[in-house]
């Protein structure tokens, strides 16, 4: 199937420019910037205790300063963390798990937990409360633990 096809070229010397973009509607000002209030806004100060503050992220640090003697990840990225509360008197509740309730560390791990929480700047007191509900599975590590370990 041998399909022709022709086209007619025209040669010129000069192409009139297209016609410029006008706003008809002068009666409403025209903002030049559209980010402009946006861009203008102040960041909203985030509390010592939220996550992205001070205090909050001084715990997490300290968090993944504790490594599980058995596995060469922090606890943290390990995904024994479950919950960090601090409160507005600079109090520390960590909510962990272990790997097993038969770990080695079940006695030694939650007392490490709580003095180096303790030691952080701005935390008056810490508590640490072991829970085994949900129990803790490889899931829970972060894609840092996991390509630690060879599992990505």
């Amino acid at each position: 199937m041998n399909d022709e096809r022709s086209f007619q070229v025209e040669e010129v010397d000069a192409v009139a420019p297209p016609p410029r973009a006008r706003v008809t509607d002068a009666d409403a000002p025209r903002q030049r910037d559209y980010l402009g209030d946006f861009l203008a806004k102040k960041p909203v100060p985030v509390a010592d205790g939220e996550p992205g503050g001070d205090v909050y992220e001084a715990v997490i640090a300290a968090l993944k300063d504790i490594f599980d003697p058995e596995i060469p990840v922090n606890i943290y990225d390990l995904g024994l963390i479950y919950g960090v509360d601090v409160a507005d008197n600079g109090h520390v509740a960590v909510t962990m798990t272990l790997t097993t309730p038969h770990c080695p560390v079940a006695e030694s791990m939650p007392a490490e937990v709580e003095l180096r929480v303790s030691a952080v700047p701005g935390v008056s007191t810490a508590d640490v409360n072991l829970v085994w509900d949900p129990p803790w599975d490889p899931q829970k590590m972060s894609d840092d633990a996991k390509l630690e370990l060879g599992m990505l």
